[in-house]
């Protein structure tokens, strides 16, 4: 997926300007949060759009990106505007921290592929660092965001690695938002989980938890992730 545009059915995103191009992990979140009664999102890290896209597809949804990365942003409003929901779309260039000081309104939907690679190899531009690295939104920065700027009945989604974003669980039940939702992401049925797709609210509920495998043993895509993915993807 590292090519200067992706093709989806209903849009592109081209990406030679974002610090982050087009990854399953986006796809994958922008496919499975649950929009139900969903009227106003924030999409914290937009990057190149695409999850903020998949969204507009999705729903109604007026829909407010913020990036740190100014050359990203300029991407993610070039993206904005050449689709057919423009007008339902936002970007501001700007850091998570400053954005929710700023701004008072609640959404009823946050999502974010978050930076998280906290005590990994840093990344070889400082664009990529960024965008991927906790020093600039750590877990405690971004809980408090959503504390301020969630709705009391909204619900914040992301997807992570999966020791992170267990340790996020574990932070989250300090700001008093639960995780309701888990989806288990494993690249085949045998291999170990590699991400973890979460869903936060305000109101403890019922954990919902499944697992999803991505190829089969054979190395094909499985059912279950191209339904999941068929409204977005050309093959399927």
């Amino acid at each position: 997926m590292g090519k200067n545009y992706f093709r989806f059915k209903q849009f592109i995103i081209k990406q030679e300007g974002a610090a982050m191009k087009v990854g399953t992990d986006g796809v994958l979140l922008g496919a499975w949060a649950d929009l139900e009664n969903v009227h106003t999102v924030l999409d914290v890290g937009t990057g190149s759009g695409v999850i903020a896209l998949m969204i507009a597809q999705r729903s109604e949804a007026n829909i407010q990106a913020v990036e740190i990365d100014e050359s990203s942003a300029q991407q993610a409003k070039g993206n904005f505007d050449a689709s057919k929901w423009a007008d339902r779309l936002g970007v501001e260039a700007i850091s998570f921290q400053d954005f929710a000081k700023k701004h008072s309104s609640k959404f009823d939907l946050i999502v974010s592929n978050p930076p998280y690679f906290s005590k990994s190899l840093k990344p070889n531009t400082p664009e990529r660092t960024l965008t991927r690295h906790t020093e600039q939104l750590s877990n405690v920065d971004m809980l408090e965001g959503i504390k301020n700027l969630l709705s009391p009945d909204g619900r914040f989604c992301a997807i992570f690695p999966y020791t992170e974003g267990n340790i996020f669980i574990a932070e989250a039940a300090n700001y008093g938002l639960f995780c309701n939702k888990k989806l288990y992401v494993k690249t085949k049925p045998n291999n170990p989980i590699i991400r973890i797709l979460l869903d936060f609210s305000f109101t403890k509920k019922r954990l919902i938890e499944d697992t999803l495998s991505i190829h089969t043993s054979e190395g094909e895509y499985t059912e279950d992730y191209k339904k999941l993915t068929a409204e977005f993807y050309l093959a399927f």
